[in-house]
């Protein structure tokens, strides 16, 4: 039997859940984990845990040299502009053998506002606020570690991230603003199951130091997006506002975030990830979504 490679998780939210099973008896996996309890329901799974906190560079010890792969999912910290936590990993993993090879999950918000444009990898980014820069951070990093030491390191970009139970339900029953149609921008999205199977064509197709955009194929504006996410859950369509007015009614850190408007394009991912979308659009999983609730 040839050796399986060793593939090492950092960030196990609800996106590593979904793609450890598309891995599993592909490789030997392990994850680091912070809680004893995380611990042993990766352990039922026959997932190795290694306890570690990004945060605390002391107890990432045990990562030098023990993985071929490295799937990157952690957030960076909440406050300041750098990502410590990329850099406390980078630095783990140049104690040993180093992996062949890297993908990181980034967000599309580095590249700021880009006024509705069609945005395509090679645009240069413009972090806006601190979240995206702390983002734009971890790949200058990632991209650095991985020119100078030979690593093939992937970074995909992600939009909003949905699923059943990741839904703005919460936002459309406090009856939160939109913005009127005239003002509005776009907002991209991927469902999580399929940036799950992104995730896992990038570990195996994905070409070296490049960026992916992970991303569907809809167009929708932000406000399209809240009403139709209302309207297959039967609750009333968010009221729409000027941008004049939002700036009194909403809070900085929610105004920040529908300020910034592009498209996507997911092209690249396509063409050298041969990625396949289960839910292109928004629309075709809400469907999915309707039809599924009616059967039960």
């Amino acid at each position: 039997m040839s050796h399986m490679k060793r593939l090492l998780i950092i960030g196990c939210g609800d996106i590593a859940r979904r793609v450890i099973p598309l891995l599993a008896g592909r490789y030997r996996i392990c994850a680091l984990i912070r809680t004893a309890a995380r611990g042993k329901a990766l352990s039922a799974q026959g997932i190795m845990p290694i306890h570690g906190d990004l945060d605390e560079p002391a107890s990432l010890a045990r990562l030098a040299g023990l993985a071929d792969i490295v799937l990157h999912l952690a957030p960076p910290p909440n406050a300041g502009i750098l990502d410590a936590r990329t850099r406390h990993l980078l630095a783990a993993l140049s104690r040993g053998r180093l992996p062949e090879r890297f993908v990181y999950i980034s967000t599309s918000g580095v590249y700021g506002d880009c006024g509705g444009a069609v945005v395509g990898e090679t645009r240069a980014i413009h972090p806006q606020n601190a979240r995206a820069q702390r983002r734009a951070d971890a790949e200058r990093q990632i991209r650095g570690w991985a020119g100078r030491n030979g690593v093939q390191a992937s970074i995909l970009r992600v939009p909003g991230i949905y699923a059943a139970e990741r839904l703005p339900l919460e936002r459309i029953r406090a009856g939160t603003p939109a913005f009127v149609a005239a003002e509005d921008g776009y907002t991209n999205h991927i469902h999580a199951d399929d940036l799950a199977h992104v995730i896992v064509a990038a570990l195996r197709r994905g070409k070296a130091n490049r960026v992916y955009h992970a991303s569907d194929d809809s167009e929708l504006r932000m406000g399209d997006y809240f009403d139709a996410v209302a309207d297959a859950h039967g609750l009333p369509r968010p009221p729409r506002v000027s941008r004049a007015e939002a700036q009194r009614v909403l809070p900085e850190s929610l105004l920040s975030f529908m300020n910034e408007s592009r498209r996507l394009s997911n092209e690249r991912m396509k063409r050298e990830l041969k990625a396949v979308l289960r839910y292109p659009t928004v629309a075709a999983a809400l469907q999915s979504l309707a039809a599924g609730a009616a059967a039960r």
